[in-house]
């Protein structure tokens, strides 16, 4: 399997090639995450990781859709990112970009509202969202990702997402994703 950690930091993901623009980092190909397209030919990897990168990246759909090309149809998408009403989001003054449980949806067909963006489909396997330590004792963080053990549960985020974030904050997103290519 050939995985690539995009933004490795100092902690790269094992047996992966890290890719950072930060040359003080464990990164093995320095690059400006910034700037597409990254030094990779089409469906290169299995498995693409990137944690704590894409709140950076002055352009999300660029981002994203790098993403897509170098990852072979049927690979992984990994994402982990903070969720926009983590309190420590602000603390970080190079953070461009919020999220929340349905900032990808317009990369899904079966869910998007502007369909007009982009071609690239992403699948969703698995969308999880961890809150602070006394929300998750209570079994906030459960009833919230109770629609990852069935579609029917789906309201259980969205009614925590409109209405009941600032109260039980969310700290971090878990995204995973399938890549979807139509012309392969």
């Amino acid at each position: 399997m050939k995985i690539l950690d995009v933004g490795c930091g100092v902690n790269k993901t094992p047996n992966a090639i890290g890719l950072d623009n930060n040359p003080r980092t464990g990164a093995d190909v320095i690059h400006d995450l910034g700037k597409v397209p990254y030094p990779f030919v089409d469906n290169e990897f299995d498995l693409v990781v990137s944690n704590h990168v894409i709140e950076h990246i002055p352009d999300v759909m660029a981002f994203v859709s790098e993403l897509h090309r170098i990852t072979k149809p049927g690979g992984k998408i990994k994402i982990l990112t903070p969720h926009y009403t983590n309190g420590d989001w602000a603390s970080d003054p190079t953070h461009r970009n919020h999220f929340n449980s349905f900032s990808f949806n317009t990369f899904m067909p079966d869910r998007q509202v502007f369909d007009f963006y982009t071609d690239i489909v992403l699948k969703p396997i698995s969308i999880y969202v961890s809150l602070a330590n006394l929300w998750r004792s209570l079994g906030i963080e459960f009833i919230v990702n109770l629609d990852q053990k069935s579609n029917k549960f789906r309201w259980t985020r969205r009614f925590w997402e409109y209405y009941l974030s600032y109260i039980f904050r969310g700290k971090e997103l878990r995204f995973e994703f399938e890549v979807v290519k139509k012309d392969l």
